[in-house]
């Protein structure tokens, strides 16, 4: 049995991010993490990576087509050879965590110092957080028997990206051609993204992608694909792209000034894989996990090459063959939609917002009342709770209402979550906690001078008090064991959370 009592703190609210899902408290990182590790894999699964209205993270199933959708998908065909014509991952872009006091480097831009965020260095100089550890562009998986240490000063010719991400501040730096020369790094150019923000790089810049886009966020990750669905849009290579073109987030075309043609697709064009494609349920887990997210977030174009193709993580710990089923998909699985613009879609005015109400307790077997709220103007949003967490059945009075009642099947602690949604911005989400025990404990408090005196009825001994500085995440230490019915504890400069159990 558990009640909980504030003493002075507010609540703190759930961070969830736009699929719905609770991230918990985010891991410090206090040196550098590589990708590839399931120390990385706990930090980005806690992270919020751009803003829940991000395009990036923006749910396109109900977007329209555009109108030459079809044509657009015959000439991204017919660009490439006859033997290219599906879609195929290649596993290129890797990243590291780094500590907000990383060590800065100097890191030499020799093609684009003019487009480049040098973050405090002197043209044509940036100052980078660049870790001995850097991983460079396809580093484990596809450079063979190389060592880190050899793929960061080989220079291969290749694209040779690099990702540095610093979940503390929110902060990403990406760089091309990244090449470690001596004892000084060198790269095309560099690029700074705020995660926390939604800005875009000045117009007409590029990044280390071609249409000026991060690259960090569109790759799928191993550990979303271990959950089952990646939680955002892809980058997307095609052949040839529109001259003097580039769609919202795009701030940058690359292509000839021959490349006019309207079914052309411009940088920022979004791709959806059609709701229709049946999944086969015998491909793997990240097969699956990807193209889910293709149906619901897309890719984006983001670069001109040989094929049609996704960039993925290099991860050594991907199996063998996972994502070989891709090449048996036809580009005309595919489909072309009206994009949002910066102010559009997700990003427009009178986004709902969600509130679950405080946390509760309750008893099994008896309706407890649920007092939500949601706040939106223009349309009407849907409106629904559901058990997010919890060892029994939490069964909703109506569970499409805001103000309706939960009955617990039996005790433990239960997470509820409430979602609106008006089909134009992001889902608005908010989470309650009940602790479900088999006799309801009262607790009051009140202050007995410098001390604070808590009273309670219910339950049976022995009791426990325990207390937490902080309820989400909540880090409870034991005050006392007690048969007694109340408890004094010294209060002074005191800002805490209690909760008493019995038995």
């Amino acid at each position: 049995m558990v009640v909980w009592l504030l003493l002075t703190c507010a609540c703190l609210a759930e961070r969830i991010n736009h699929e719905g899902r609770i991230l918990g408290p985010l891991p410090t990182v206090t040196s550098p993490i590589l990708f590839n590790t399931p120390e990385a894999d706990a930090v980005v699964s806690a992270m919020q990576v751009f803003p829940v209205t991000s395009p990036w993270n923006e749910d396109i199933t109900r977007r329209p087509l555009l109108t030459n959708s079809d044509a657009m998908i015959a000439q991204i065909m017919a660009d490439l050879r006859s033997d290219r014509r599906t879609l195929i991952a290649f596993q290129e872009m890797n990243y590291v965590l780094v500590p907000d006091s990383q060590p800065r480097q100097d890191i030499e831009f020799f093609n684009y110092p003019d487009q480049s965020d040098l973050d405090g260095g002197t043209d044509p100089k940036g100052k980078y957080p660049i870790p001995t550890n850097l991983p460079i562009e396809t580093w484990p998986s596809q450079t063979g028997a190389q060592t880190l240490a050899q793929w960061q000063t080989n220079d291969d010719g290749s694209d040779r990206h690099a990702i540095m991400v610093a979940p503390g501040s929110g902060s990403i730096w990406e760089t091309w051609l990244t090449l470690l020369s001596g004892t000084g790094w060198q790269a095309s150019n560099g690029a700074k993204f705020d995660l926390n923000s939604n800005t875009q790089r000045p117009a007409g810049w590029t990044s280390g992608d071609a249409a000026g886009l991060p690259m960090f966020p569109a790759l799928p990750r191993f550990d979303e694909c271990e959950r089952g669905m990646i939680e955002h849009a892809c980058r997307i290579v095609v052949k040839r792209s529109r001259y003097r073109n580039q769609i919202y987030p795009a701030t940058h075309f690359a292509a000839p000034s021959t490349n006019t043609s309207p079914n052309l697709p411009a940088m920022g064009q979004r791709v959806r894989l059609k709701a229709g494609f049946s999944i086969p349920s015998n491909w793997s887990k990240q097969e699956k996990a990807i193209l889910l997210g293709l149906k619901k977030y897309g890719a984006m174009v983001a670069d001109n090459g040989n094929f049609f193709s996704i960039s993925v993580t290099p991860d050594n710990r991907w199996p063998g063959g996972c994502f070989s089923h891709f090449t048996s998909i036809s580009i005309t699985n595919f489909e072309v939609i009206q994009t949002t613009g910066a102010n559009e879609g997700p990003r427009s005015p009178g986004a709902p917002k969600a509130t679950a109400g405080p946390d509760q307790s309750a008893v099994p077997g008896q309706p407890v009342p649920l007092a939500g709220f949601v706040s939106f103007t223009g349309i009407t949003p849907q409106f629904q709770w559901k058990q997010y967490s919890g060892p029994g059945v939490a069964t909703f009075g109506d569970a499409s209402k805001t103000n309706t009642t939960v009955t617990f099947s039996q005790p433990g602690t239960y997470t509820l979550m409430l979602s609106a949604e008006d089909g134009v911005h992001a889902v608005a989400y908010d989470a309650v906690v009940f602790t479900v025990s088999s006799a309801k404990i009262d607790v009051t408090a009140a202050r007995a001078g410098p001390d604070l005196s808590l009273h309670w009825t219910g339950g049976s001994p022995p009791y426990a008090v325990q207390q937490s500085s902080t309820l989400l995440p909540a880090s409870w230490q034991a005050v006392t064991t007690t048969s007694a019915s109340n408890v004094t504890v010294p209060a002074t400069g005191l800002s805490a959370y209690f909760r008493v159990t019995g038995q």
